[in-house]
């Protein structure tokens, strides 16, 4: 099979409500993605730092880097797209603007634009994304056999996504209007998946069905449904039954006692730990329930459903590791057809000619992050979750 006729997914988009662990779960796809010598490019654009936070590395720049190994010589890169960085670029590339281009900037009408034109920005950045999904090396290969992009949460997704809407009203023809053309030309490709991350939860099951209904009217592909940080079940459906018609408070304190817990007697150790371990058996059962409910709302989308259990621990690399394995194994992560093209010097090559090598070959600007970063997670994260 020639590098020409591979057709397997290979921009991969993950989103979801904040506070379901999107950054982590995008970051462990590309881990995945990347097993087996495969070379693979985590895109964010939201300016958070996130994924360097994550692989516990220094702020990206505008620049594509090595950030990780993967299992069987694998690589990951990761770029932290600007869009006032993206906007310079794309100026310079259309318009020949060059240092022109830089003197707006000094003096705020780079920043000015991609603000009160958001679909412009839109355009910039996943413009960008796109041509790293397209870029091919001096074989024909592409740079990277997948692209995984950690997208903006689902209420905004489609409206990031669908460019074209954004543009409508801005431009019908020229540069602008054919870099939108060219970008949905790749998001509804059958080489692009949206993935959605969701917990058991009903505010972000709802937000995923709502989102899956919006890619779909779109026209948007919708990859998988990735239902994250997964609680275990703990008791079996019959102790479930039996928690849900009140279980007998004397045959507890017995099996209690039985267990080395306590003595019989009345007000024992085994009595006075009943009523502690009905709550939490209450509270586990009705979680259960609750959960298998949003379950059958996210099976009724008709999607491929992916789970990720809960590390108790919190993230930290050694767990994006088990995350990554996870999701390789559950098939969520689908490379290219064919043989995996090597990760050599002529595989590199290409980086070093992209764009025209400009500003020395970089994905953009050589700027780094200005310091304000949030906790390493999307939206409303918090340390620990998946």
């Amino acid at each position: 099979m020639s590098p020409q006729q591979s057709s397997a997914v290979r921009l991969h988009i993950v989103t979801g409500k904040g506070g379901t662990g999107k950054t982590t779960v995008a970051a462990s796809l590309a881990l995945a993605l990347a097993a087996e010598g495969r070379r693979v490019l985590l895109v964010e654009v939201e300016e958070r730092q996130g994924i360097a936070q994550l692989f516990e590395t220094e702020a990206l720049p505008y620049e594509e880097r090595k950030i990780a190994s993967a299992p069987g010589g694998g690589e990951v890169h990761a770029l932290a797209i600007d869009a006032e960085l993206a906007m310079l670029d794309y100026l310079d590339m259309f318009y020949k603007l060059g240092r022109a281009g830089r003197a707006l900037k000094k003096l705020g009408a780079i920043d000015f634009a991609t603000t009160v034109a958001p679909g412009i920005r839109d355009v910039l950045l996943t413009g960008k994304m796109c041509e790293a999904v397209r870029r091919k090396d001096k074989a024909g290969w592409p740079v990277y056999d997948a692209v995984v992009l950690d997208a903006p949460p689902t209420g905004r997704i489609t409206r990031f996504l669908n460019v074209n809407d954004e543009v409508a009203g801005l431009a019908r023809v020229g540069p602008i209007y054919n870099q939108a053309q060219s970008v949905m030309a790749v998001l509804k490709s059958p080489q692009t998946a949206i993935h959605l991350v969701t917990l058991l939860e009903e505010m972000p099951v709802q937000e995923t069905v709502d989102g899956v209904a919006e890619l779909r009217a779109a026209g948007l592909p919708v990859g998988a449904v990735i239902v994250n940080m997964l609680r275990p079940v703990l008791l079996s459906d019959a102790d479930l039954t039996e928690v849900a018609d009140g279980p007998r408070r004397t045959a507890v304190a017995k099996a209690l006692s039985q267990a080395g817990l306590g003595g019989a007697r009345r007000g024992g150790l085994a009595e006075r730990l009943v009523d502690p371990l009905l709550a939490q058996a209450h509270e586990h059962a009705e979680r259960v329930v609750l959960e298998r409910a949003q379950r059958a709302e996210i099976t009724g989308l008709g999607l491929p459903v992916r789970e990720l259990e809960l590390l108790s621990d919190g993230v930290d690399l050694g767990g994006l590791y088990r995350l990554a394995e996870s999701l390789r194994k559950q098939a969520v992560a689908v490379p290219a057809d064919g043989p995996v093209r090597p990760l050599g010097d002529d595989a590199l090559s290409a980086d070093a000619a992209r764009d025209g090598a400009d500003d020395g070959g970089r994905g953009g600007g050589g700027r780094g992050d200005d310091g304000d970063s949030d906790n390493g997670h999307d939206g409303d994260d918090t340390d620990g979750e998946v």
